[in-house]
C-alpha cells in the first residue's frame, strides 16, 4: 500500500459558517489581500466579508479584476497588489478563476519569478503566503486542491501549476455563497464538479513508487478518492437540475456545495483525465466556459473506454439512482451513458464541438496538444495515442459516441 491525501489545514462546510472567515484570516496574518472580482463584490454576502474582515484584520488591500481563466495579466497585477500592502495573507473569494489566481500571487510572494517558472508539477519550492479560501460557486474544487490552472497568451492552450504547498491553508465553504448564483453558471460549475467526481472515479489506477507521492501531484484513484468520487456523484446526480431550475432551492444547493467539495478532495489526488485535458486546447480556441467543454466531453470519453470501466460506469449508474436492478453490466453502463446525455441537454449543455464552434480540421491538432498535458492524460483509461484522443473528438463532433471505435490500423 502506498497513498497519499491532501487538503487544507481546515475544512468548513455548512450554511453560515462564513461568519468565520474575518477571524481565520486575522490568524493567519495582520495584511491581507483580498482576491475577488466586481460582479461579487456587488453581492450583499461578499460585501458583508469584506466589510467584516476590515474591521478585523489590520491593513487590507483589494484586487477585484479577476477575469475569467487567470491571464498572465490578471497575474501581474495581483502580485503588485499584494506587494503594496505587504500582504501576508491572501483571502480568496470567489469561483475557481478567483481563487486559481490567488494562489499564483502566494507562489510569487515568496518565491519571485513568473509563473512560467513553475509551470508543470511540483516545481513550486516550498510554502506560500498562507490563503484562505471561500469559494462562491459549487464547481471547481479549487479550494481544495493543488492546482491553479492559467492561460499564457504564448500558448494554444491552457497550462496548470500544480504543487502540494498551493493548497490553501484554510477552505470555507457556505452554500449560503451560491444562492445568488446565476443559472448557466450554476449548470456549467455544476457539471465541472460531477465531471471531477466521474472522472476521478474512472482514472486508470497505477503503481507507485515511494518517492511519487512527493513528486507528482495526480497519482490515479485509490480507495479513498473512489469513497470521495461517489458520495459526491451521488449528491450531484440528485440535485444539479433542480439548482439549475431553481437557483432558490436551499437543499439542492447544499447538495452541490457537499458534492463539489468530495469531487475536490478526490481529484485533488485521483487526478482529472481526458475530458480535461481535452477542453484545454478547445477552451483556450473558442473562449468557452471550461465546465461546459468538460461537460461536453465527458460521455464520449466515457464511452471510449467503457472496456476498461464498463463495471464502474454500472456502480455510477446505480449510485446516481437509476434503476438497473436486473440490468447487465454493460446494460447498466449504456443506461448511465443515456443517462448522462439527458442531464447534459437538461442543464444546457451542447451535444457536440460543432456547436461551440470547433472546426472539425482542428481536431487532430487539439488531439495532439492534449496528448501532451501528462498529468491529466495518463489517468484516461482508455488508450491515449493520438489517433483514439482525435476518435473521441471526431465522436463529440458529430455527436456520435460510437463513432470512437477504431482499428488496430487506424491506431498505427
Amino acid at each position: 500500500m502506498l497513498e497519499t491525501v491532501r487538503g487544507p489545514r481546515q475544512l468548513i462546510v455548512g450554511e453560515g459558517v462564513a461568519q468565520n472567515i474575518p477571524r481565520v484570516v486575522a490568524e493567519c496574518g495582520s495584511r491581507v489581500l483580498i482576491v475577488t472580482d466586481r460582479v461579487l463584490l456587488e453581492q450583499p454576502g461578499v460585501a458583508g466579508i469584506v466589510a467584516a474582515v476590515r474591521e478585523k484584520v489590520e491593513v487590507v488591500g483589494m484586487f477585484a479584476d479577476a477575469t475569467p481563466d487567470v491571464p498572465l495579466a490578471d497575474v501581474a497585477l495581483a502580485v503588485s497588489a499584494a506587494a503594496e500592502v505587504d500582504a501576508d495573507v491572501i483571502l480568496a473569494i470567489g469561483g475557481g478563476t478567483v481563487i486559481d489566481l490567488a494562489k499564483i500571487v502566494g507562489v510569487i510572494r515568496c518565491h519571485g519569478g513568473t509563473p512560467r517558472d513553475f509551470y508543470g508539477e511540483s516545481k513550486v519550492p516550498g510554502p506560500t503566503t498562507p490563503l484562505v479560501a471561500i469559494p462562491t460557486t459549487s464547481g471547481t474544487g479549487s479550494e481544495l486542491t493543488p492546482v491553479s490552472v492559467l492561460t499564457d497568451p504564448d500558448r494554444e492552450l491552457k497550462v496548470g501549476v500544480s504543487s502540494v504547498h498551493i493548497v490553501p491553508d484554510f477552505a470555507i465553504v457556505d452554500p449560503e455563497l451560491t444562492y445568488t448564483c446565476p443559472a448557466t453558471v450554476t449548470a456549467h460549475s455544476g457539471i465541472d464538479a460531477f465531471c471531477h467526481a466521474v472522472e476521478s472515479y474512472t482514472a486508470r489506477p497505477r503503481p507507485h513508487g515511494p518517492r511519487d507521492p512527493v513528486e507528482q501531484v495526480f497519482l490515479g484513484r485509490n480507495p479513498v478518492t473512489d469513497h470521495y468520487a461517489l458520495l459526491a456523484a451521488e449528491r450531484i446526480a440528485r440535485s444539479l437540475p433542480h439548482v439549475v431550475r431553481d437557483g432558490g432551492d436551499k437543499g439542492a444547493r447544499a447538495d452541490m456545495s457537499y458534492g463539489s467539495m468530495l469531487a475536490g478532495l478526490a481529484f485533488a489526488h485521483a487526478g482529472n483525465a481526458a475530458p480535461h485535458a481535452l477542453q484545454y486546447p478547445i477552451g483556450a480556441a473558442t473562449h468557452t466556459p471550461h465546465g461546459l467543454g468538460v461537460g461536453l466531453l465527458l460521455p464520449y470519453a466515457l464511452d471510449a473506454a467503457r472496456d476498461a470501466i464498463g463495471d464502474r460506469l454500472a456502480i455510477l449508474a446505480r449510485v446516481c439512482g437509476l434503476d438497473v436492478t436486473d440490468a447487465s453490466e454493460a446494460e447498466a453502463a449504456d443506461t448511465f451513458l443515456t443517462w448522462l446525455d439527458g442531464l447534459l441537454a437538461d442543464i444546457g449543455i451542447p451535444p457536440t464541438l460543432a456547436d461551440i464552434g470547433v472546426a472539425r480540421a482542428d481536431l487532430p491538432r487539439f488531439a495532439e496538444m492534449a496528448g501532451g498535458v501528462t498529468r491529466l492524460i495518463q489517468n484516461h483509461p482508455g488508450p491515449t495515442d493520438t489517433a483514439s484522443l482525435t476518435a473521441i473528438l471526431e465522436a463529440a463532433w458529430l455527436g456520435d459516441r460510437t463513432r470512437h471505435v477504431l482499428t488496430p490500423e487506424q491506431r498505427q
